[in-house]
């Protein structure tokens, strides 16, 4: 991920970089972890859109979509979605999730793209 970021103009040490990266490392979680192991693989799908947007999505082939947990003060784990949503919210960006073909699904975050494009 830091590569092609990297390759498109955003320094590594960007704090919009971390930012990605966080968001990329906690939807690949949610697909490994939410999946009851039901969903062997999973894809990650970078795209800049005219230079204008960044799209990450992540892909598994379980049909539950993603769910707000209550995040109780003893529980180790659900705040995944939260925090994705308010990273993605922070930095002007929207969330989405849409079916695949297959029968799973797509965790889709679009965030405004606002640095030149390296040629």
């Amino acid at each position: 991920m830091a590569d092609v970021l990297s390759e498109w103009g955003l320094p590594a040490g960007a704090a919009v970089a971390d930012t990605v990266r966080l968001i990329v490392s906690e939807l690949a979680t949610n697909a490994v972890q939410h999946t009851l192991g039901q969903s062997p693989t999973f894809t990650v799908d970078v795209q800049l859109d005219r230079d204008e947007r960044l799209r990450i999505g992540v892909t598994d082939s379980h049909p539950r979509y993603p769910k707000r947990l209550p995040a109780a003060v003893q529980q180790d784990n659900g705040r995944g979605m939260v925090i994705i949503r308010w990273l993605t919210a922070e930095c002007g960006g929207r969330l989405s999730v849409c079916p695949t073909a297959e029968g799973g699904k797509t965790v889709w975050i679009t965030l405004p793209w606002s640095v030149p494009v390296q040629s």
